[in-house]
C-alpha cells in the first residue's frame, strides 16, 4: 500500500466527514432534542449552497464574508419555515413527520430546479483555496483544511452552547419536562424556534462549504439524505460529539474502502450501521434525557 496515496484518501475522507457532520448535526439536534424527524433538512443544506452561489458568483461577495452572511440567512429560513409549518407538526404522529417532511424536500428541490435549473452550480474559489498545502505528510488544498477547521470550530462551540450555557440548559428543560420549564418562564415556543434556526443555520453552512467540494443540484437535499440519517443514527440522536465520530468515521470509511476495496466499498458502511443499531440501539452515546 503506497503511503502517499494512503494519507491523500485520509485526508479526503476527514474533510468528507467534516462535511458530513455539518450536514447532520442539524438533524440530530431536531430529532435527539426536539423529537421531531425532519427529512427536510437537506433542503436547509440546499439553500445555503444556493445562498453561497448567488453572493460569491452573482453578487462577487468574498468568500470568508459570504460563509457568515449564508449561515445567518439560512438560519433565519429555519426560524421562519418552523414558526409557519413545522411548529403544527410537532405534536403529530411520527409517520406524519416523515411524510411532511420529505414532501418539504420535494417541494425545495423542484423551486431550486425551476429558479437554477437542473446543472451543478460551481462557485470561485478563493487563491488560498485552491492552493497546496502539505497535511499529514501528503498535498492537499487549503480547502480541504479550512473545511476541518470549520468542523471542529462547530464541535466545540455547539458542545459549549449546549452544555455550558443557559441556553442549552432551558433546551434540555424544555425537551424533557415542557410543562414544568413553561411553568417556570422559559418561552418554549421562542427557544424551539431559535434551536430550529441553529439546525437549520449549521446544515447552511455545510452546504455552503460542500459547494466547492461535492457540486450542488436540485437533488442535493436527497442525494446526501441516507448519510446523514447514518450519521445521526449511529452518533445516537441529540448527541452532539456522537455525531461529530459518526461522521469522521463513516467519511474515512467511505473514502477508504471505495479507493481500495470499490467492489465492497458502499457495503462497509452500511454494514457499519446494521451492527450499530444491534449492538448500541441508541448510537455511540446516548443523550440523557
Amino acid at each position: 500500500m503506497n503511503v502517499q496515496g494512503f494519507t491523500t484518501v485520509l485526508v479526503d475522507g476527514l474533510a468528507y466527514g467534516m462535511l458530513l457532520f455539518l450536514f447532520s448535526i442539524g438533524l440530530s439536534i431536531t430529532l435527539g432534542l426536539m423529537r421531531f424527524i425532519n427529512l427536510a433538512h437537506g433542503a436547509f443544506a440546499m439553500c445555503g449552497g444556493y445562498l453561497m452561489v448567488v453572493l460569491v458568483g452573482g453578487l462577487g461577495m468574498p468568500f470568508l464574508l459570504a460563509l457568515p452572511a449564508t449561515f445567518v440567512a439560512t438560519g433565519l429560513v429555519g426560524a421562519v419555515l418552523e414558526r409557519l409549518l413545522i411548529a403544527h407538526v410537532y405534536r403529530k404522529l411520527a409517520l406524519q413527520h416523515v411524510l411532511f417532511s420529505i414532501g418539504l424536500a420535494f417541494v425545495a428541490s423542484a423551486i431550486a430546479n425551476i429558479m437554477f435549473g437542473p446543472q451543478q452550480q460551481p462557485i470561485p474559489l478563493p487563491d488560498w483555496a485552491v492552493a497546496k498545502v502539505t497535511l499529514l505528510g501528503t498535498w492537499t488544498t487549503g480547502y480541504r483544511v479550512f473545511i476541518m477547521v470549520c468542523g471542529t470550530l462547530a464541535l466545540c462551540l455547539l458542545l459549549a452552547l449546549f452544555h455550558r450555557t443557559l441556553f442549552g440548559a432551558r433546551v434540555r428543560a424544555a425537551v424533557d419536562l415542557r410543562g414544568t420549564a413553561e411553568s417556570i418562564g422559559i418561552n418554549v415556543t421562542r427557544l424551539f424556534a431559535l434551536t430550529f434556526g441553529l439546525g437549520a443555520a449549521c446544515a447552511g453552512l455545510g452546504g455552503a462549504l460542500a459547494v466547492g467540494l461535492l457540486g450542488l443540484d436540485p437533488s442535493f437535499p436527497l442525494k446526501y439524505l441516507v448519510m446523514t440519517l447514518m450519521v445521526v443514527a449511529i452518533g445516537g440522536p441529540g448527541s452532539i460529539l456522537g455525531s461529530f465520530i459518526a461522521a469522521l468515521s463513516l467519511g474515512l470509511a467511505d473514502g477508504l474502502f471505495k479507493y481500495y476495496v470499490p467492489a465492497v466499498g458502499s457495503f462497509v458502511i452500511y454494514a457499519l450501521l446494521v451492527l450499530t443499531m444491534i449492538f448500541m440501539p441508541s448510537g455511540l452515546i446516548r443523550r440523557a434525557g
